[in-house]
């Protein structure tokens, strides 16, 4: 005799009781992009609902997201200066510094994961100090200031700190430094597998933060390499990552799913840029149903084996999930 699976979708109550994999407020991460003056709230016209923000816009954002259940951001600067090492970011009264800040005056329930890189502060746009013989990142010199920067970013406040510039041996350098200088509970979220992607394409209009010659595929990942993605995992955890992340998530769902079969920490899924845009953009065409594919789309993340989920798509989600 056959099996009858349809008996356990015969309607919704019986569909819901028997679902596998569920989406929460609390799966979601969603990023913000400040950047300096007063009263500015720029739409990104490659991503639609997706603003830079001066700091006071930031904390009205703040404040509607908290009513709706969303209470972890992800925070990107955007500065007015740049340099070629990403001077203001080691000051302690950055951009960043002071968002972290009023956020957490404002709002000390609020859940600040920064972004630790130097591509938005560089005038290069590359993620950190380059060889002038080589013309790529030192990787050495690079942990240096990155170290600098954790301390920074703790000092200001921050829940958790993501470092996403690539560099070999960036967890075990930021956890050092941020031990020795009084931070042991900070937690790390290591970017441990982010792939040189082309999916990227429309943050570096919201970070402005395009490389002004060559690419980043020195330091970032071969989207062709499941095998090394693993290894990239698996050694940011040895390093002491208290949780890892895949980067993009949508093509990826493979890698999620081996690091998920290999390693117990949580998992953090980035929804990118481009994966986002696609969405929005064949929604406002006509081509799709946004909301159910959204809907889809982060489940997926979900089932793939993500604990958790950074997508631009949290404030919508959110919303959707509360009626």
């Amino acid at each position: 005799m056959f099996k009858r699976f349809r008996r356990l979708r015969i309607n919704e109550t019986l569909r819901n009781l028997v679902q596998e994999t569920t989406l929460t407020k609390n799966d979601f991460i969603y990023p913000l992009f400040v950047k300096e003056g007063e009263n500015i709230k720029i739409e990104v016209s490659s991503m639609p609902g997706v603003f830079q923000m001066s700091i006071d816009e930031i904390l009205k954002e703040c404040e509607y997201i908290r009513t709706i259940g969303l209470n972890s951001i992800i925070l990107f600067a955007i500065p007015d200066v740049k340099d070629s090492v990403g001077s203001e970011c080691l000051c302690e009264e950055s951009i960043i510094s002071r968002t972290i800040k009023a956020i957490k005056g404002k709002f000390p329930d609020m859940f600040i994961v920064t972004d630790l890189c130097f591509c938005e502060y560089t005038d290069h746009g590359h993620c950190g100090i380059l060889d002038p013989k080589t013309q790529t990142v030192d990787n050495d010199k690079t942990l240096e200031i990155s170290a600098q920067q954790a301390i920074v970013h703790a000092k200001a406040g921050a829940d958790m700190i993501a470092p996403s510039g690539m560099m070999d041996g960036i967890i075990e350098c930021l956890r050092t430094a941020l031990d020795e200088n009084g931070f042991k509970d900070l937690p790390i979220m290591a970017y441990s597998t982010k792939f040189a992607s082309a999916y990227y394409g429309p943050f570096r209009d919201v970070a402005e933060s395009t490389p002004s010659f060559g690419d980043r595929r020195t330091y970032q990942m071969n989207p062709a390499n499941r095998l090394e993605a693993l290894e990239e995992s698996l050694e940011d955890e040895k390093q002491g990552a208290d949780i890892l992340m895949v980067k993009p998530a949508l093509a990826f769902m493979d890698v999620i799913r081996d690091i998920r079969n290999n390693s117990n920490l949580p998992i953090c899924a980035y929804n990118v840029s481009g994966e986002y845009a696609m969405l929005k953009h064949a929604g406002a065409a006509g081509l799709i149903d946004y909301e159910r594919v959204m809907l889809e789309t982060l489940i997926g993340f979900k089932r793939a084996g993500a604990d958790l989920i950074i997508t631009y798509h949290a404030k919508e989600a959110c919303e959707l999930l509360n009626k």
